[in-house]
């Protein structure tokens, strides 16, 4: 009798919180085929990319409580594995000034994220190519110094959601700026990476970030501008890198989009590219909104992976996607 009353008092407990709070779940998934191979040999796959679950409970005087689980592929080789990505307290502490603390969202590419619109089909141009994390253990804060215009800041481990801060203690900081008018908006950023050696070829890392988006009641395009200076702490080692995007609504919850980056990176020290994850991406296709919290999307993603000067220049990989997004 005694433990069908702790179940029956935790169950109306928990219908109790649930009702105050705000559980979310977002599920992103997708089937792929490789048009470039000939149907004997062509690659096609049905994926389940990641899975979000989460909830947020408003407490008393401004703080706000979120978790957030990301279930996907890791490291070790497992396609489903739960990281603990959100777990943050977050504090109103005034009309203008928001501080949070925890395992909290960076904002290092949120700006072009939310801009972009489609990260469902895919990521936008930092979090593709790893040039910072979506979120890590830290503090941050925004504040409103007017209408138009919004400061924000963040110091954090460093490592990511997804590892423990680095033996070497060492934080990773960043701050920016953005401005607002009518249906424009921008965003300037700096993000700093301390060096973890101390010699002449090694300094701290920045990342300088430009991004634009604009929008109507049917158009929306974009695009943001990243300069790596002395990647992973090499000093004189240069990354850049743009992505522009477009989208437009033709009715009916159809739209079309198309998007475009580019990305390279050179040594001045050896004189030679450094070609890891470097090269030319585009995607154009068709999106539906099927109703409310799902999106459909078919579209050609074309990937061409930058060369050595003077070698021969690789073949674009073409696939053909169609992606789908359901939140709840």
């Amino acid at each position: 009798m005694k433990k069908i009353i702790i179940t029956l008092s935790l169950i109306v407990a928990s219908i109790s919180l649930f009702a105050q709070g705000s559980p979310h779940v977002k599920v992103f998934s997708n089937f792929n085929y490789d048009i470039d191979a000939d149907a004997e040999n062509a690659f096609s796959e049905f994926e389940v990319k990641r899975a979000y679950l989460g909830y947020g409970y408003k407490l008393a005087d401004g703080f706000t409580a979120k978790v957030t689980f990301d279930v996907g592929k890791n490291s070790a080789g497992s396609n489903y594995t739960a990281f603990l990505k959100i777990a943050s307290l977050s504090w109103q502490a005034s009309d203008k000034l928001n501080l949070s603390f925890g395992m909290i969202g960076s904002k290092n590419y949120k700006f072009m994220e939310k801009a972009w619109g489609k990260r469902y089909i895919y990521k936008s141009f930092q979090d593709q190519n790893k040039w910072a994390s979506s979120a890590d253990a830290g503090a941050n804060l925004t504040y409103n110094l007017s209408d138009n215009l919004i400061i924000d800041a963040q110091i954090l481990n460093g490592e990511g959601y997804k590892s423990l801060q680095g033996s070497d203690g060492l934080m990773r900081g960043g701050a920016g700026l953005i401005y607002s008018a009518d249906n424009i908006s921008f965003r300037v950023a700096r993000d700093v990476v301390p060096r973890t050696m101390y010699s002449d070829d090694y300094e701290s890392q920045y990342i300088n970030t430009f991004a634009m988006a604009y929008s109507t009641s049917n158009l929306s395009v974009g695009g943001e501008y990243n300069l790596r200076e002395n990647t992973s702490n090499v000093i004189d080692n240069t990354s850049s890198a743009f992505s522009v995007y477009g989208n437009l609504d033709i009715g009916n919850g159809v739209s079309l989009f198309g998007r475009y980056d580019l990305s390279e990176s050179e040594d001045a020290n050896e004189n030679q590219w450094n070609i890891d994850n470097e090269g030319e991406l585009t995607i154009i296709g068709v999106e539906k909104q099927m109703t409310k919290g799902v999106k459909v999307a078919l579209n050609v993603q074309s990937y061409k992976a930058a060369t050595l000067e003077g070698a021969t220049e690789a073949e674009a990989v073409n696939t053909l996607y169609l992606n789908l997004e359901y939140k709840f």
